[in-house]
């Protein structure tokens, strides 16, 4: 891969941000607003708790920073390829020497950069409004942040799959996916919770293991590395993958020519 490539691409991304301070609105409006809801359902259920539980249900507010994370990683790969589809610059790409290993790589940085601007922000807000401290995980932290940032490329890369095989009618899985994960990726409550049947599904997903893992250390104050460890094993699984279904639907696209009809559209 050719780094310039890399930098080249992410800049154009970046750049599309910094000339259009609307785009930046998306960028902060929703994960501000979640913690918000998130934080002050903490802050009630601590209230009527009667100190049974003041420091445990603090995993709601770790749980959607960390669920941010996820989220934003998915949406820099994916809607960085949409937005090559919506100003019809994706056939330029194409023609362009760009291996498809750097185009995948430049739309990671951008999911990267995007959870770094949102994590941040989110931090601040939750250790001033609900004295909530992020890095109380401590080396945990890095590794959570890692297998989320993988499953989220991984679910970014699928749905660029997904589009470029489907075309348009395939553009709201860029937001749908993740949210039809959550449910059973443990986020807000221990896979215990689940039905029988679905606990499979969820252990079967790196989030909910990272997301088990928060828990084990706010309840038993140590971190859970064979939780961790499962989580990389499937990421490889999940990225291997991913991988696939691209180059499979990349040729099929090229193949049938609908490049030309998602570009154009």
């Amino acid at each position: 891969m050719n780094p310039n490539t890399i930098y080249a691409l992410v800049s154009r991304y970046v750049l599309l941000y910094t000339r259009n301070p609307v785009r930046l609105v998306e960028l902060f409006f929703w994960p501000i607003v979640q913690l918000l809801v998130w934080g002050f359902l903490t802050s009630y259920l601590q209230g009527q708790g009667g100190g049974n539980f003041p420091k445990v249900i603090t995993f709601l507010i770790g749980g959607i920073i960390l669920w941010n994370t996820l989220f934003r990683s998915q949406q820099g790969v994916a809607i960085s390829f949409l937005e090559d589809v919506w100003t019809r610059n994706l056939l330029n790409v194409f023609a362009a020497p760009v291996r498809m290993t750097e185009y995948l790589a430049a739309t990671c940085v951008v999911g990267v950069l995007r959870v770094f601007v949102t994590t941040v922000v989110m931090i601040v807000i939750a250790w001033v409004a609900y004295a909530f401290n992020l890095f109380q995980f401590k080396i945990s932290l890095v590794l959570f942040y890692v297998n989320l940032m993988l499953f989220g490329w991984c679910l970014g890369v699928m749905v660029t799959a997904l589009i470029l095989r489907y075309g348009h009618g395939a553009e709201s899985l860029a937001w749908a996916i993740p949210f039809m994960i959550q449910p059973v990726a443990a986020v807000f409550y221990p896979v215990s919770a689940l039905p029988s049947w679905l606990q499979p599904v969820a252990h079967a997903l790196p989030p909910s293991h990272v997301f088990e893992g928060m828990r084990h250390i706010l309840t038993h104050g140590g971190a859970d590395w064979r939780s961790m460890a499962v989580a990389f094993a499937l990421n490889a699984l999940y990225l291997t993958l991913a991988g696939f279904v691209f180059s499979l639907s990349l040729r099929t696209a090229k193949k049938r020519g609908l490049l030309v009809k998602v570009s154009s559209s």
